[in-house]
């Protein structure tokens, strides 16, 4: 693990996690309403980071700045989200042998926007948000059925932005493949009745991850 650690405090500063050498890197961005040092993003990272993978995660600008004025600010528009990833592309291409993008919920989204025009080596959605909760009619899935980036989606088998019943009957892109967690939510969080932990969930994202990434 590098200096920019995950004991790193300031979203400004990238997150690395896994060795520097590695010949796979995966950079991730974070959701709507929590940066890249949150529970689920480090527990996910550092887990993929644990089978050899370089992991770095970055913080959108909305999200830099609420951290600097200490107060939530709402996500950046689409074009400025898209650049910002499109940046972190370009500053990590050479990094590693093969480059994957993603990330949580929106950070996923965008990711799954650009993949095809940034041509990396594949795209990894950590609870997809398929439309937002309680309006199942407003899908955002029409660039999915042409997508031609190999494609791996973990989603929570209960999460509100598209459950298993719902995203089965999806039109999206032979390229995609889906990792249910069982009885996750959008965090993959199992309800106590389940039997399962959020740590077992996420340990399973993870592995999904790494096992997509073919290391």
């Amino acid at each position: 693990m590098s200096s920019l650690d995950a004991s790193s405090s300031s979203s400004a500063t990238p997150i690395a996690d896994g060795p520097a050498e590695a010949s796979c890197l995966l950079l991730l961005a974070h959701g709507a309403g929590q940066g890249p040092a949150s529970p689920f993003m480090q527990t996910v990272a550092g887990a993929v980071a644990a089978s050899g993978v370089r992991v770095i995660r970055f913080a959108f600008p909305y999200m830099v700045r609420s951290e600097q004025e200490s107060r939530r600010r709402p996500p950046d528009r689409e074009p400025v989200l898209t650049e910002a990833f499109l940046a972190q592309i370009a500053r990590h291409r050479g990094d590693a042998e093969r480059l994957f993008i993603g990330g949580k919920s929106l950070g996923g989204r965008i990711a799954s926007l650009l993949a095809d025009e940034a041509g990396v080596a594949g795209l990894v959605c950590l609870g997809y948000p398929f439309h937002p909760p309680g309006r199942p009619q407003r899908l955002r899935v029409q660039h999915l059925a042409d997508l031609r980036t190999p494609t791996l989606i973990c989603q929570g088998e209960r999460d509100p932005f598209g459950r298993l019943g719902e995203v089965e009957g999806y039109p999206l892109s032979p390229a995609i493949r889906l990792a249910w967690i069982p009885d996750g939510e959008h965090s993959f969080k199992p309800r106590k009745a389940s039997g399962r932990t959020w740590e077992e969930n996420l340990q399973l994202a993870a592995r999904e991850v790494a096992r997509f990434l073919e290391v």
